[in-house]
């Protein structure tokens, strides 16, 4: 049976909740279990079932067996399940940090496994530069690119191929999600990259809205869709409104509601859909109350995905459903 617009998974992403709290200091990662079912409680209040573990707000690739288990135990103490985790701007091709992030990456997928998630996602972004940390919005700033060089790349297939390899030992897929200046920059790109990766619980996160919100011209958001979906085994889902005034050379871009901005998601689901997808699906927002806008989201995608789940994955749903 396929999933349905009541079966798919759809959890939240953490982006709100900071690695020290602004409110009283605390790490995070070093708070009490109380304080960590505090936020699964927050998220399971907005209406979700699952939540992403991004190393963002607590790395659990860093925590003790037993803080481990309590922190999987908050989890589940607010009704969450935990079927992805995040690797957050630790690129495993980092000049100075590489190897250190390739270590983390593999514990990790051993975290991960522990908690009962069945994928974890990974990319090659770098941390934020200082220009990037000034602005307002990141995106606006330029951030770190990688080279146009065939042994780096070489290498962070090699390292990405070593993970996937990890991965299926632990049962889970490795999701690679796309990100501007990378070697998962453009479409293109991310599809020879997990092609040349060439494991079949490897594929793509194609996180459209990470390259449609840059100051700058960007691929069709369609054209991004159609060519990654097809290999996706996870999916970050955001939106941004964008403006474009050629004739000034200026761009706006601002975070969106996932109904309301460049990318209609009707179509992009129905592609996702149509090409056999059955991925868990994150939502993420920045800005303001982003879990709130999460949740809004959430109850949008419940309503264009499929109502039922009597169809075949990857064949015409709308002929399927007739």
């Amino acid at each position: 049976m396929a999933l349905s617009a009541t079966t798919w998974p759809i959890c939240a992403a953490l982006l709100q909740y900071p690695a020290v709290s602004r409110i009283d200091g605390v790490r995070a990662q070093d708070a009490p279990a109380e304080t960590w079912l505090r936020v699964f409680e927050e998220v399971a209040a907005a209406g979700f079932d699952d939540v992403e573990l991004a190393d963002s707000w607590v790395s659990i690739a860093d925590l003790s067996p037993s803080r481990l288990e309590e922190f999987g135990a908050a989890a589940r103490a607010a009704g969450l399940g935990t079927p992805t985790a995040n690797i957050v701007r630790r690129s495993v091709i980092d000049a100075e940090h590489g190897t250190q992030n390739l270590d983390h990456a593999h514990r990790m997928l051993e975290a991960a496994a522990a908690l009962g998630a069945r994928t974890v996602c990974a990319s090659l972004h770098q941390p934020l530069t200082a220009e990037q940390r000034e602005r307002l919005w990141f995106w606006t700033g330029q951030g770190h690119v990688d080279p146009d060089d065939a042994g780096t790349r070489q290498l962070a297939v090699a390292r990405f191929r070593e993970l996937g390899q990890h991965a299926a030992e632990l049962g889970l897929q490795l999701s690679l999600e796309l990100y501007e200046d990378t070697y998962l920059g453009s479409s293109e790109s991310a599809v020879r990259l997990v092609t040349d990766i060439g494991l079949p619980n490897v594929g793509l996160n194609p996180d459209i809205g990470n390259l449609i919100r840059l100051h700058r011209p960007i691929e069709d958001w369609w054209d991004i869709a159609s060519t990654t979906l097809p290999y996706a085994n996870y999916w970050h889902v955001k939106n941004y409104s964008r403006d474009e005034q050629r004739e000034a050379g200026t761009v706006t871009a601002v975070p969106a509601y996932l109904e309301a901005g460049l990318v209609n998601y009707r179509e992009a689901v129905a592609l996702a859909v149509s090409v056999g997808f059955q991925g868990v699906i994150c939502c993420e927002h920045y800005g303001g109350d982003g879990l709130s806008v999460s949740a809004a989201n959430q109850a949008y995608l419940r309503r264009i995905l499929p109502q039922r789940g009597d169809y075949t994955p990857g064949r015409s749903l709308v002929a399927q459903l007739a």
